[in-house]
């Protein structure tokens, strides 16, 4: 972002006219400014306007005239940044009331890519046409690649010479420096490559395009089985929407973890450029950059994880939400949001089309589609001749697994009979590291993160001990740092490491690999790895989610789920959804071309519903059972939840806080408070923490509920009160 030094326009006190500013600060509301008659501003515009004795930026809201007579300050000036589009301001404007958010907050998030400057106008040279030249061998090598514009660094590198042969022949004027054009965004073609679509494929795409002839808001879900060819389809409507509106914008939206390099080269193979894309690994300089071009309209077609939604598109007219019943999509951190609930609100406030994409539809998304809220339309087999795999239940009861392994017999019967048809494996595992705990075996004690009710993972390929929730590490130590017994810390339960070990040991021709964040923590080594096993250089892979989702390994035959139990464990209200919906993408990785696939499930709960649906792939039983617990109960989609989480260094001022607020809570039917609780983390960075749980009914006003109340008792400076409109995560 600018500083006032670099402001446009400074600005006289003199004017009738008036604008609302949201500052970037937590302020509640817009304050009011005059606005000089000679500066030109409208709604969206980047400003300084002084506050206190400090000039802060802001963004115009609004502008207004008025003849009352009350003292105000002038806008200092106005920032040379691309305006945000109203329709975009509006809907922040929104989005920060819906998530009580004070406005300057959530602008401030949605705005971050500003505080990288714009890049530098960059020059290159070329060679300039002069007779009689007499250059030397070096300088001779730098004209003959001077062609073309070349930054001087880059003529020296090709040329063999350092860049001071360059600037010689600039200074003799054999070379011309000109300015390099900025790097701009290739248009997306919609004819570029059209695809064959099947049978189920066109008639799907029939129904979306029927959608999408009526204009306007219009919800879909696009459930389709695992490799069924769910992308092919909405990848059409993509296409209409680019086709039929030359200005037009598409977001697709992807969990962090789905946007591989193999997708992107699906999308680009399709539209002939590759997508704009916008995630946690693009650098500050090309957020500025994407920014820029997304405000101004030229960038179209933007693939992007959750915080794409907020860039300040000028006339977005279809969103995608492929794989829309990921928890990814769930903001945890700062302003907490369901970027899948927001997109569908951008859609309705702006009157354009939304895909809800998935083979394991969210309990909402689902419940909306049956309630004809959305249009449903479902790919119901495979694409070509693959066949959903086979799935059986190993009772870990009955088939335990050898003292100090964690594969029964009957899996590593199958794992080996599938090596011997000399087809690929898939061991999944939801856990990271060797061991999710490190006892001492002389004291019992457990190994934690300091000032954090969580325990330290062991990672043994690093020999390091890592809290998975604040990112803490430290080198496993040789004795226990409580009793100071020698040796005595031992590792409890499996994480994907330890099963590693143990295929090591039990197949010691196969080649086997871990596919986790650990171990490919960018696109570029997951790329590398899924090139691997499409090769066939790895028999074995040992994964994470992260070989969960999109991933199509056509001669990967058996799955095996080494703890099919690990997501049931705690009291979150959509475990069994999500362990649903985690397994269910997992198991689909098997079979997907013309070899059968099958699944093998380890569990010590076989009549749990979610495994007897699993088992019989019998998805309807599974979401019926779960929608009639949540109805019982009032929980989404049947009724609405917030949580309210409070914490602080201070436990005694926390706690007299809390038993204050308590009893502050307004009586209103239709809504229930539940707490307050500690937290099940009750300590996170010497941060203590307590819990209210709301639950109101759908047609109850929960945003204005809560904010009454947390209002109606200020909270002590040294308490943070956080606020979370529809909780993931109870913890």
């Amino acid at each position: 972002m600018d500083s006032p030094a670099d402001s446009l326009i400074e600005a006289p006190a003199v004017a009738t006219r008036r604008a609302k500013v949201v500052v970037l600060a937590p302020m509640e509301t817009a304050l009011d400014y005059l606005v000089p008659n000679d500066l030109d501003l409208s709604a969206g515009d980047h400003v300084w306007v002084p506050l206190g004795h400090a000039k802060v930026r802001g963004l115009v809201v609004e502008l207004y005239d008025s003849a009352e007579t009350v003292k105000l300050k002038p806008v200092a000036a106005r920032i040379d940044d691309p305006r945000v589009p109203e329709a975009s301001l509006r809907f922040w404007l929104w989005a920060a009331g819906w998530t009580l958010t004070a406005p300057g907050t959530f602008l401030k998030g949605c705005l971050q890519a500003l505080k990288t400057p714009r890049a530098q106008a960059r020059h290159g040279y070329v060679r300039h046409e002069v007779e009689a030249l007499k250059p030397t061998a070096k300088q001779a090598r730098v004209l003959e690649l001077a062609v073309l514009p070349l930054t001087a660094a880059e003529l020296a590198q090709a040329a063999g010479v350092t860049p001071g042969v360059v600037q010689t022949l600039e200074k003799k004027g054999w070379l011309e420096k000109v300015e390099l054009s900025r790097e701009g965004f290739a248009a997306p073609d919609p004819d570029f490559k059209m695809p064959s679509l099947n049978g189920d494929q066109a008639a799907a795409d029939q129904l979306l395009r029927n959608e999408w002839a009526r204009q306007g808001f219009a919800p879909v879900l696009l459930d389709g089985v695992t490799g069924s060819g769910k992308t092919e389809v909405y990848l059409e409507t993509v296409a209409r929407a680019l086709r039929d509106d030359p200005t037009a914008q598409v977001l697709v939206l992807l969990p962090e973890i789905a946007l591989t390099t193999a997708v992107m080269g699906r999308l680009q193979s399709r539209f002939g450029v590759p997508p704009v894309q916008w995630h946690s690994a693009v650098s500050a300089s090309q957020r500025r950059r994407i920014w820029d071009g997304v405000a101004t309209g030229e960038a179209r077609l933007i693939v992007g994880a959750r915080s794409a939604l907020f860039l300040p598109y000028t006339n977005l007219k279809l969103i995608v939400i492929d794989e829309e019943h990921d928890g990814s999509y769930k903001q945890e951190e700062g302003v907490r949001y369901q970027a899948r609930d927001l997109a569908v609100m951008r859609a309705h406030r702006d009157g354009f089309m939304v895909v809800l994409a998935s083979a394991t539809p969210s309990l909402e998304t689902l419940t909306n589609a049956q309630k004809g809220r959305y249009q449903w339309v479902r790919l119901e087999n495979r694409h070509g001749t693959a066949q959903l795999p086979d799935i059986a239940l190993i009772d870990m009861k009955a088939h335990p697994p050898e003292k100090g392994f964690w594969l029964s017999d009957p899996l590593v019967g199958e794992i080996l009979a599938t090596l011997q048809r000399r087809e690929q494996v898939l061991l999944f595992l939801n856990r990271r590291g060797y061991a999710p705990l490190v006892l001492c075996r002389a004291c019992g004690e457990r190994m934690t993160s300091p000032k954090t009710d969580s325990w330290l993972v062991e990672h043994r390929a690093t020999g390091r001990l890592v809290c998975h929730l604040t990112g803490f590490s430290m080198k496993k130590p040789d004795r226990c740092p409580h009793c100071g017994a020698l040796d005595g810390l031992t590792s409890i339960g499996p994480g994907v490491e330890r099963i590693l070990e143990e295929v090591q040991e039990r197949f010691p021709q196969a080649r086997a690999e871990i596919f986790s964040s650990d171990t490919t923590p960018d696109a570029d080594s997951s790329a590398a790895l899924i090139r691997r096993v499409e090769n066939h250089e790895i028999d074995i892979l040992i994964a994470t989610q992260a070989a969960a989702k999109g991933h199509n390994f056509l001669n990967l035959t058996l799955v095996g789920i080494v703890d099919a139990d690990l997501g049931l464990k705690g009291g979150d209200l959509r475990a069994a959804e999500r362990t649903f919906q985690l397994l269910a993408q997992a198991t689909g990785r098997a079979g997907r071309a013309t070899k059968p696939g099958r699944a093998l499930l380890q569990t010590y709960t076989p009549e749990h519903p979610v495994m007897q649906a699993l088992q019989a792939q019998d998805r309807e039983a599974f979401y019926a059972y779960e929608q009639m617990s949540r109805d019982i109960a009032q929980f989404p989609p049947f009724g609405r939840l917030g949580a309210v989480i409070l914490s602080a260094k201070d436990n005694g001022l926390l706690n007299r806080y809390v038993r204050e607020l308590a009893l502050a809570i307004p009586n209103t039917e239709g809504i229930d408070v539940y707490g307050p609780a500690d937290a099940p983390l009750s300590l996170v960075r010497g941060m203590w923490r307590k819990r209210f749980l709301v639950r109101a009914d759908r047609n109850r006003d929960l945003q204005g509920f809560m904010s009454a109340w947390l209002k109606s008792l200020k909270a002590p400076n040294a308490v943070r009160v956080v606020t979370d409109i529809e909780p993931y995560s109870f913890l």
